[in-house]
């Protein structure tokens, strides 16, 4: 990560799949604009300043959180759980980018106050044209409060 703040976080414990999405996004030149953490207690030091990020303050001024659902430590429904009881993220678009297409799973995500559900493409060129439209959105077409 360079020395500025990210404009967005990617929570994703595949690492296949979080490689794919750097790669998407640097071919699209946004990859200094990401911060890449892999489970969901890393993620809530991250947004918080807490553990190995307590040296940082929290992460208020993203742009936007994209986050998978399937995560060791803490699931995706407990972060955003956590970020949604935080009323400094209240400003913070949270897209859950998960596998799962279960209707249950996207009911909970959009009760706990996701912003946004993307079920992820298993074709490599929707994967890639479902990222780049998703990064668009928030950074560039989206207005935000902060």
């Amino acid at each position: 990560m360079n020395d500025h703040s990210p404009d967005f976080l990617i929570v994703e414990d595949n690492p296949h799949d979080a490689e794919l999405m750097l790669l998407i996004l640097k071919k699209i030149g946004l990859r200094d604009r990401v911060y890449v953490v892999h489970d969901g207690a890393q993620a809530l030091d991250f947004l918080f300043g807490t553990g190995k990020y307590e040296h940082k303050v929290k992460a208020v001024s993203l742009k936007f959180v994209l986050l998978d659902l399937k995560l060791p430590k803490l699931d995706g429904f407990e972060v955003l759980e956590k970020i949604r009881q935080n009323k400094d993220f209240d400003a913070v678009p949270v897209v859950i980018h998960s596998s799962s297409a279960v209707p249950a799973d996207i009911t909970k995500a959009y009760l706990l106050g996701a912003n946004s559900y993307l079920v992820k493409p298993i074709d490599f060129k929707e994967h890639t044209k479902s990222i780049t439209e998703t990064v668009n959105y928030w950074l560039n077409v989206n207005q935000t409060l902060v």
